[in-house]
């Protein structure tokens, strides 16, 4: 299979994309509980929860359920909390993905213009990013902060469309969850999503994105 255009940019998801975060999230929405006296959520519920940003993560975490929302107060003591902790252990346990690094490489390789853009908030994505070690592999990154909205709008894409000089037709955005490909559609970008991701439990062909891939290196004969 072939996709249907050669891209001249690729905007890449962070968290379930690149990068499996969810060991440190999950270590300190625990930890959270801890102090507040609730029990751990543990990591298989967290890995369900991640995708729209940590200020849902934690209130999840608070009511124990993907949808709903936890008492005000209860989220307020809660957060400050979780960001601290966060702040500590961003990269300690987080990986890249099995073939990411091959995958940037041959993007890079290739001559694409590359931007990383993620609903977490900037002051946790760089960090990650540096300590990963790929970084360098993006001319633009935009955190879930940088701007007035974040995925699901298109305004994130749109933005980096315009920082490039690049047609939304010409650009591709590549994820993992309902999110990314609702940012795609609504921008005019093309969608690949990774089948491995955060999508809160559901396979990420349902939200029919352009093509799903199970690796990175995948993207060397899509896009050939």
């Amino acid at each position: 299979m072939q996709f249907p255009f050669r891209p001249s940019m690729v905007l890449i998801d962070l968290d379930g994309t690149l990068v499996d975060s969810v060991p440190d999230l999950s270590a300190c929405i625990d930890t959270m509980m801890a102090r507040l006296g609730r029990p751990p959520c543990g990591e298989a519920a967290v890995r369900q929860w991640v995708g729209n940003g940590v200020e849902r993560l934690v209130a999840r975490a608070l009511i124990g359920a993907l949808d709903g929302e936890p008492d005000a107060a209860d989220l307020e003591r809660a957060l400050p909390i979780f960001l601290d902790l966060y702040a500590e252990q961003v990269s300690a346990r987080s990986v890249l993905y099995p073939g990411v690094r091959e995958g940037l490489d041959l993007l890079c390789g290739r001559g694409y213009r590359l931007g990383c853009v993620t609903n977490k908030a900037a002051r946790f994505t760089e960090p990650l990013l540096q300590a990963v070690g790929i970084r360098k592999a993006f001319e633009l990154v935009i955190g879930g902060d940088t701007l007035p909205e974040k995925k699901p709008s298109p305004l994130p894409l749109l933005h980096a469309a315009e920082h490039f000089g690049i047609e939304p037709a010409a650009s591709l955005m590549l994820g993992d969850s309902v999110s990314d490909v609702r940012a795609a559609r609504a921008a005019g970008f093309g969608i690949i999503c990774v089948s491995y991701g955060y999508n809160h439990g559901d396979d990420i062909r349902h939200a029919e994105p352009d093509a799903v891939i199970d690796a990175f290196p995948e993207l060397g004969e899509l896009l050939a």
